[in-house]
């Protein structure tokens, strides 16, 4: 009988090695698989950072190109009426500012009001520029 209890208690305990072993190897299973998570995820956020990092510099890139453009467009009106005013005696520039708010090229309004090729290109930009914040 005390046989027999031995035997019971040996294979219950063989029992237990061979859980114990199981157990390990489903661990060793489940820290692999993880590490292949942990792999991708560290990969994934690289990729979003370099791509922030671009959206950021293309940010940076556009703003600076917005204030350089304000600069340049923020003393037209200025010039316009410095313009208007030296010369009274040509067709009024405020008729030139209509014409390129309908649609009037740089062409036509240096042929059809006697505008120079700069004070064309002037008008049309004011013109442009009006259009745009509006």
């Amino acid at each position: 009988m005390l046989e027999w209890l031995l035997l019971v208690l040996a294979l219950i305990c063989m029992g237990l090695v061979a859980t114990c072993v199981w157990l390990a190897m489903q661990q060793r299973h489940a820290q692999q698989l993880q590490a292949e998570r942990d792999a991708v995820r560290d990969r994934r956020i690289k990729e979003l950072g370099k791509r922030l990092d671009a959206y950021l510099t293309g940010s940076i890139q556009m703003g600076e190109e917005l204030h350089e453009l304000r600069r340049v467009v923020a003393p037209l009106p200025d010039k316009l009426n410095q313009i208007e005013q030296r010369d009274p005696g040509s067709l009024s520039f405020t008729q030139a500012a209509r014409l390129a708010g309908m649609g009037a090229t740089v062409d036509d309004l240096t042929q059809s009001c006697g505008l120079s090729q700069a004070e064309a290109e002037l008008v049309s930009k004011m013109q442009q520029a009006k259009r745009l914040r509006s």
